[in-house]
């Protein structure tokens, strides 16, 4: 074990599977305490089961470090408070929190309910928030901290995942803003977009769009079923953990606001948002100016993501 986080609490939630469980292994073996929090619920968050946290729990003292379980939900305040409280209750400090927590419910966004779009939104989206929020007021008396937030590569657009999709890319939106309200306070909020092999990332539909991704010349690395494209599969949870526990350190103290790719051994870091052309005129538009102008100027060059297909027979 080293000791580049010795003396530090943090917390990751969703920690008893998969990307969380390697972000909690990584943060002891650099010497942090941690709590792993985990409701246990299966993939689409139905369900709870104690023994995925417990597990990682066991795994961490094994290897020498400290850790304790908790099972509270992401998804209320009160369930925001409880897991910060945890850190308190049973270390006496928190220093990182690693929002980790998330469930799928896929499906096309004609045939979406109600209530799989209100599930993603809350567990995702609002669950960051109910953590953060309690954690801000200690890092904020304390004048220290670190927030990694987990986004999604689908924020940028994935069939099937409107949900999905919105909650992640809000989280991008929730890191920018968290990291101009606790900055001045010697805070640090990032977020990062993981590509690893859990059960959530391995099903067909997440697979082929990986592939799609590749394919097209959009990134990735790694080996590959077919030649030039890598398959998720390769990508191990375990690759995302360093670049989560990097930025937990002093020697990102001044990386705040930004949003990482990670997969495999490519990290990218993504551009602040920026207007990449523009059209003006003084006064107002018409509608048929627009409509004589904009295809040339600001469409001009623009690819259609999913161009209508011919009805099948």
């Amino acid at each position: 074990m080293a000791d580049r986080l010795k003396g530090k609490v943090a917390i990751v939630t969703g920690a008893g599977r998969g990307i969380g469980r390697a972000h909690s292994l990584a943060l002891a073996a650099e010497g942090a305490k941690v709590v792993v929090n985990d409701l246990g619920g299966a993939a689409d968050g139905t369900g709870a089961d104690k023994a995925p946290a417990d597990e990682v729990v066991a795994e961490i003292k094994k290897m020498g470090g400290e850790a304790v379980a908790n099972y509270d939900t992401v998804v209320t305040m009160e369930g925001g408070e409880k897991i910060i409280k945890a850190a308190i209750d049973n270390f006496g400090r928190l220093d990182i929190l690693i929002n980790n927590a998330g469930v799928l419910r896929d499906r096309m966004v004609f045939n979406m309910t109600e209530e799989e779009w209100d599930t993603l939104i809350s567990v995702h989206l609002k669950g960051h928030f109910c953590c953060t929020k309690h954690a801000c007021i200690i890092f904020r008396q304390q004048r220290s901290g670190r927030i990694i937030n987990t986004s999604s590569e689908a924020g940028l657009g994935n069939m099937g995942q409107a949900n999905y999709s919105a909650a992640k890319e809000g989280i991008v939106g929730f890191t920018r803003t968290v990291a101009r309200d606790m900055g001045r306070y010697g805070v640090t909020c990032n977020a990062i977009r993981p590509g690893a092999a859990t059960r959530m990332t391995m099903t067909p539909e997440l697979q082929a769009a990986w592939e799609k991704r590749a394919a097209s010349g959009m990134g990735g690395a790694g080996p590959s079923a077919e030649a030039g494209v890598p398959a998720l599969a390769s990508f191990a949870p375990e690759d995302i953990s360093p670049t989560v526990v990097f930025l937990c350190t002093d020697e990102a103290a001044n990386i705040n606001g930004y949003t990482f790719d990670v997969h495999g051994g490519e990290i990218a870091i993504y551009s602040e948002p920026i207007q990449v052309k523009s059209i003006f005129k003084e006064g107002i538009w018409t509608l048929d100016e627009l409509c004589e102008l904009i295809p040339g100027t600001l469409a001009a060059g623009l690819v259609n993501p999913s161009p209508p297909q011919p009805p099948k027979e």
